[in-house]
């Protein structure tokens, strides 16, 4: 006779204990645990034969096959309509596709899954779109509101699983999409919808429908207030896909970026901007992310330095600001925006050895313009750059672009996809570069592009702030620069008193 089996699984990370615990060993969370009650089976059940989605049985002994003797089937890789969307999918939309899509509430991963059923339904597909936490009048409300072609798209208004399986499986769609995995429930499986048991059930039955059906199903998932999946981690374990929504919602940019992708590249990026009539791709993102600075002339401003970046496979300039002002505080503050938060606290340490600088009664703000977010260290010279303009009130030269890895030592490392970068530089129009000098100047750069090598962060305060053709030591520029060429550190007539250490 089958027995119930009693445990206790955490909400946030889907640790099991047999009994109640006030606090997650695995990720020390606060009363996570809930009650979960499974029916356990004689152990001959598992030589019974199961039914699979598709209608027929298998047995619990699969055949053995040699990978030499799988064959392989043309999978018609079509367009979401959106190449910034398959450009994160690595290339478009792959049958037997099962991708998860994640966000903040608000940012627009409905609006984004709705617009992009639109456009798969007119090349003639069929589109299901299963809403667990709407119903059809507010998604044709917000269809009408999107322009989108309504007729391409049928609604599946349902929350049990095995009703949308049972659904999926005799309409054979071409695209399905979730909205969303934690409004779904399994009769079988105990927990309210959103537990991580039913979360766990539901994944695992919709990933064998997607994959023995060969349909694409795209989930869309909650986010915690970390900003990771809401769920257990087997959810992202268990897709071939993550796609994170990133943005503030209170303004029109959006970022949709891959962390996990098993048909291609992670860390690509898609650029939207959040209009009237939904989501509008940003067919150059460099252009939108520097409408503030003034392209072609940036660095007018002390405190502002245009970085060259790599997301994914795509170079892409954004602008980084630094304020830094005295401190009211004991302990200065460090914040940054948009950039790692450990990584800020070791350029500041770094200038204030290398170059002599002290911040240690000063409040030091990092931000990257447009709620952009860098990961790479090849923007850690353009960070040290804007907190010395920052805080020599400085002005970096016009048209100067900045990449480079910054080592304890205060060397400028070498970076990937150098000549990359240096083409996106000299298509938008600036005019210097400055890269790390174990970097080889490529070939095929306009010759109107001026490259800097550097080798530590002292040749790079000189070649951002010294005024060109200058080069005798202690030097003073028409604008009251004054370089001290043995350090590189940079002074100003108007700042000439220190804050000793």
């Amino acid at each position: 006779m089958a027995k119930n089996k009693t445990s206790y699984l955490c909400n946030e990370c889907g640790a099991s204990a047999p009994s109640y615990l006030g606090r997650c060993p695995e990720c020390q969370a606060w009363g996570s645990f809930q009650e979960q009650v499974s029916l356990v089976k004689p152990k001959t059940d598992t030589l019974r034969t199961r039914t699979l989605v598709g209608g027929g049985a298998e047995t619990a002994t699969p055949r053995i096959v040699r990978l030499a003797d799988v064959a392989l089937e043309n999978a018609e890789v079509y367009s979401s309509g959106f190449p910034e969307l398959d450009r994160v999918l690595g290339g478009g939309i792959m049958p037997g596709g099962y991708v998860l899509v994640g966000g903040d509430p608000g940012i627009g991963k409905s609006t984004l899954m709705l617009q992009m059923a639109s456009h798969v339904g007119l090349q003639g597909k069929f589109v299901l779109y299963v809403a667990g936490e709407e119903s059809p009048y507010q998604i044709k409300t917000r269809a009408e509101r999107l322009a989108v072609a309504t007729e391409a798209i049928s609604i599946l208004a349902l929350t049990n699983i095995q009703q949308v399986l049972e659904s999926i499986r005799q309409a054979r769609p071409d695209l399905v999409i979730i909205d969303s995995i934690q409004s779904m429930y399994c009769a079988d499986v105990s927990g309210t919808p959103g537990s991580v048991s039913q979360i766990k059930e539901c994944a695992a039955i919709l990933m064998e429908a997607a994959k023995s059906l060969n349909i694409p199903i795209f989930l869309i998932g909650h986010v915690t207030k970390e900003g990771t999946v809401s769920g257990p981690k087997l959810l992202e374990h268990t897709v071939d896909a993550v796609l994170y929504f990133e943005g503030d919602k209170y303004q029109n940019l959006r970022i949709l970026r891959t962390v996990k992708n098993r048909f291609g590249s992670t860390q690509e990026i898609g650029v939207f901007e959040m209009a009237e009539q939904g989501l509008r791709e940003i067919a150059n993102p460099s252009e939108l992310f520097l409408s503030q600075s003034m392209l072609g002339a940036a660095g007018n401003q002390p405190g502002s330095v245009v970085a060259a970046t790599i997301e994914g496979s795509r170079p892409i300039l954004v602008e980084i600001q630094a304020l830094v002002g005295q401190s009211a505080y004991a302990t200065p503050r460090r914040v940054g925006n948009g950039i790692e938060y450990n990584r800020l606290h070791q350029i500041v340490a770094v200038l204030e050895r290398r170059l002599g600088l002290d911040f240690s009664r000063q409040d030091v703000y990092v931000n990257v313009v447009g709620g952009m977010r860098i990961d790479e260290p090849a923007a850690d010279l353009a960070v040290a750059v804007a907190i010395i303009s920052s805080a020599r009130n400085l002005s970096v030269i016009g048209g100067t672009v900045v990449t480079g890895e910054i080592g304890l030592t205060g060397e400028i490392r070498p970076v990937r996809q150098c000549q990359n970068r240096l083409q996106e530089v000299a298509r938008i129009g600036f005019e210097r570069m400055l890269i790390p000098r174990m970097e080889l100047p490529p070939t095929g750069i306009p010759q109107d592009l001026q490259i800097l090598p550097v080798a530590t962060l002292a040749d790079a305060v000189k070649a951002c702030f010294a005024p060109r053709g200058a080069g005798a030591s202690g030097s003073r520029s028409p604008s009251g620069h004054h370089i001290d060429e043995s350090t590189g550190e940079v002074w100003m007539d108007s700042l000439m008193e220190e804050v000793s250490p």
